[in-house]
């Protein structure tokens, strides 16, 4: 596979994580160990580097509480520079809570990093900056539990 289609792959893989509920082996197929992780402009979480099991964590405990999740990651605009790589990239993510019939949609863009390992392509950061949002409150109603 060329470097293009397995960064592709990569970044449907890292939909798959959530959607699902691969939080265990998926992970680490997909970033590097640690990875930087930028959130702000969706939930207000700063921008953090953090090992890849904690994260996976982080992941399970955010994702698993939703009845179902969907994310369409499309428009994949892929610059690499020998073993490093940016992706841009548009997001649709729709969130469905348990009971609810509205769901938590974010849409707006990635803008990734990848570098070339030795077992393929990792994100070493992403970022989700969000253009809009609707229902976010379902999100705080899910964390606060």
């Amino acid at each position: 596979m060329d470097d293009r289609a397995e960064i592709f792959e990569l970044m449907s893989r890292y939909a798959d994580i959530a959607d699902l509920k691969q939080f265990t082996e998926l992970p680490r197929l997909v970033f590097t160990d640690p990875v930087t992780l930028d959130f702000e402009s969706v939930a207000g979480i700063p921008e953090m580097t953090l090992p890849v099991d904690v994260y996976a964590q982080s992941l399970a405990g955010t994702f698993s509480a939703f009845a179902a999740t969907h994310h369409a990651i499309t428009g994949h605009v892929i610059t690499i520079d020998g073993d490093r790589a940016t992706i841009h990239t548009h997001v649709r993510a729709e969130h469905w809570l348990p009971g609810q019939l509205d769901r938590w949609l974010v849409v707006g863009f990635y803008d990734n990093e990848a570098v070339r390992t030795p077992d393929g392509w990792r994100l070493s950061r992403v970022k989700l900056t969000a253009a809009h949002q609707e229902n976010a409150h379902l999100l705080a109603a899910m964390q606060a539990g």
